[in-house]
C-alpha cells in the first residue's frame, strides 16, 4: 500500500514560529530556480483578523476560496474567524502537501489533475521537492479546479517569428534531459540558433511588460500581447526597448546575445509564449505561435 499523500495543515502556532519552520524545505523552495517565479511557499502572507471581518469577506479580499483558507488554517472553525486571529494565506486557491516517500512530485500532479510544468513553475523549479502547492485544487471538498484551457491554435494576429529568417531549433519546448547531468528539467520554451549581433523582433503587437537582467534569463524583453498571451526573448545582449513601450509586429527589441546562463554554448535566442491562467503565466509549447 502507498503511503497517503498528506495535507500540511499550517497551524496557528506558526505565527511565532514562521512558515519555514512548519514546512520542511520551504528554504530551499525559497532559493528556487532564478528565471522562474517566486515559489508558492515563499509567497503566503499572514492576515490578522480585523473587527468586522468575515471568512467570505476575506477571501474575497485575497481572490481566493474560503476553502484555501479553511485548509490553510485549521483553527477556523465552522466558517467562522476570531479577531486578532492570525490567519495564512495562500497566494492562490490550493493546497500543501508532502511528497510521499518513494513517489516524485510528478506523481502528486497527476493525482490532483495539475499540469505538471505550471505545478513545476509553481513550485520554483525545484527537482526534488519534499513539500509542494498544489494550484487550483478546493482544500475543503478535494474536488480539482482546472486553470482556463490552452487554445490548441493561438489568435491568428498573435503569431510572427522573432528573427529575420527562420532557423534551427537548439532546444524545444518540453520536458528534456540535460546531456551533462543526466537530470529531467523542463525546458519551457524553444532555444533558436542564431549569430551574435542578429535583430530580435516581436512577434505581434503588444506592451513591453519588462525589459532588463533577469537571473539566468540574462537581457529579458517581455511582451503582454491581447488574449491574455504573453511572448518572452532571452539571453540577449542588447535591449532596444524600455518597459511600458507599446510595439508592433517586427519592432526591433533587441539583439541575439549570451547573457544569463543559456542552456546551449552556441549562441541562441530563447523565446517563450505564456497565457494568463489563475495560477499565473503558464509556459505553451511556442510551436504553434512560430510563423514567418
Amino acid at each position: 500500500m502507498t503511503r497517503p499523500y498528506r495535507l500540511l495543515f499550517i497551524c496557528a502556532f506558526v505565527s511565532t514560529l514562521g512558515l519555514g519552520f512548519i514546512l520542511p524545505g520551504w528554504q530551499s523552495a525559497k532559493a528556487g530556480v532564478e528565471s522562474c517565479p517566486t515559489p508558492a511557499l515563499s509567497r503566503f502572507q499572514r492576515h490578522i483578523v480585523a473587527r468586522g471581518e468575515t471568512l467570505e469577506s476575506i477571501a474575497q479580499r485575497y481572490n481566493l476560496n474560503p476553502a484555501t483558507i479553511i485548509s490553510m488554517n485549521p483553527n477556523v472553525k465552522n466558517g467562522t474567524v476570531t479577531v486578532g486571529s492570525e490567519l495564512q494565506i495562500a497566494p492562490y486557491n490550493g493546497i500543501v502537501v508532502e511528497v510521499p516517500q518513494g513517489q516524485t512530485w510528478r506523481q502528486v500532479a497527476a493525482k490532483y489533475k495539475v499540469r505538471p510544468d505550471a505545478m513545476f513553475e509553481i513550485n520554483g523549479c525545484q527537482q526534488n521537492p519534499r513539500i509542494v502547492f498544489v494550484p487550483g485544487v478546493n482544500g475543503s471538498s478535494n474536488r480539482v479546479v482546472t486553470a482556463p484551457p490552452t487554445p490548441n491554435q493561438p489568435p491568428s494576429q498573435i503569431s510572427g517569428y522573432p528573427l529575420p529568417a527562420v532557423t534551427t531549433v537548439a532546444l524545444p519546448y518540453g520536458w528534456q534531459i540535460n546531456p551533462n547531468s543526466g537530470e529531467v528539467f523542463f525546458h519551457s520554451g524553444v532555444d533558436l540558433f542564431a549569430a551574435l549581433g542578429t535583430p530580435v523582433e516581436a512577434i505581434a503587437p503588444g506592451t513591453v511588460a519588462f525589459a532588463r537582467e533577469q537571473g539566468s534569463y540574462g537581457k529579458l524583453v517581455i511582451i503582454n500581447h491581447s488574449g491574455g498571451l504573453q511572448s518572452r526573448y532571452a539571453h540577449l545582449d542588447t535591449i532596444k526597448v524600455s518597459a511600458g513601450q507599446q510595439v508592433n509586429k517586427g519592432d526591433l527589441l533587441g539583439t541575439v546575445g549570451t547573457t544569463g546562463q543559456p542552456a546551449a554554448k552556441q549562441p541562441h535566442l530563447h523565446f517563450e509564449m505564456r497565457s494568463s491562467s489563475s495560477v499565473g503565466w503558464v509556459a505553451q509549447d511556442p510551436k504553434a505561435y512560430l510563423k514567418k
